[in-house]
């Protein structure tokens, strides 16, 4: 396909999704590494048939559809981070609404895709911590965020390769707990019990021994706490 084909057809899809937000105001989980089903499958098919991937279409987000991703968003002019989120989407021409959560009324809580996300991790990473336990894993994500060594959006940190367990066993995609959202908020408006951690981790499980070389700056509940 020419350029200048490709941009029109970019500028056009994207159009269409600002307009569906019109109608419908929700908008469609976030694809990346892990991530698996019939909308991977249907990526995998466009990103092939416009030169981007050449890999198998099996509906699993891994290596081959992470570099593809890239590839495609940095063609089009998109952030470049391998997430597949509401820009990437729509330039994908991949359908941008989803039904909300039963529970979304009930919970009364932002339904952003930052608020929503933060809260699925800190749920996966720190359920049964204490609650500053909670809030202190949210705070490392943001501190990652901020720091020139992490990609630097939410979903960014989380789906970068390796990084977080439950990407890798499908843990963040359980429902989160109301004091899970309730950490995520209180992290976002600027709570770091940490006092700039960027790494945490269980020492009664972890196996990566350079992990170990990280300067240890406090403890809560059963996470460990460090800056560099």
């Amino acid at each position: 396909m020419k350029k200048p084909i490709c941009i029109l057809l970019s500028m056009l899809l994207t159009v269409l999704f600002v307009f569906s937000l019109y109608i419908d105001g929700t908008q469609a989980q976030t694809l990346a590494w892990g991530s698996q089903g019939d909308e991977v499958r249907l990526m995998q098919t466009k990103l092939k048939d416009w030169g981007f991937y050449d890999g198998p279409i099996s509906g699993t987000f891994g290596e081959l559809t992470f570099e593809a991703v890239k590839k495609f968003q940095r063609h089009n002019g998109l952030t470049v981070d391998g997430v597949v989120g509401p820009q990437t989407r729509a330039a994908l021409g991949l359908p941008s609404k989803s039904k909300p959560p039963a529970d979304s009324v009930s919970r009364g809580v932002s339904r952003s895709d930052d608020v929503n996300l933060l809260a699925r991790t800190i749920h996966a990473e720190a359920k049964g911590e204490p609650y500053e336990g909670m809030v202190a894993v949210g705070a490392v994500i943001l501190n990652r965020v901020k720091h020139p060594a992490f990609p630097n959006t939410i979903a960014g940190v989380v789906y970068q390769p390796c990084a977080f367990e439950p990407v890798k066993n499908g843990a963040i995609n359980q429902a989160p707990s109301d004091q899970a959202f309730k950490a995520a908020r209180d992290a976002l408006n600027g709570w770091d019990p940490t006092g700039g951690a960027i790494y945490f981790w269980n020492p009664a499980t972890a196996t990566s021994k350079w992990i170990w070389t990280r300067r240890i700056t406090l403890t809560i509940g059963r996470h460990v706490f460090a800056l560099e």
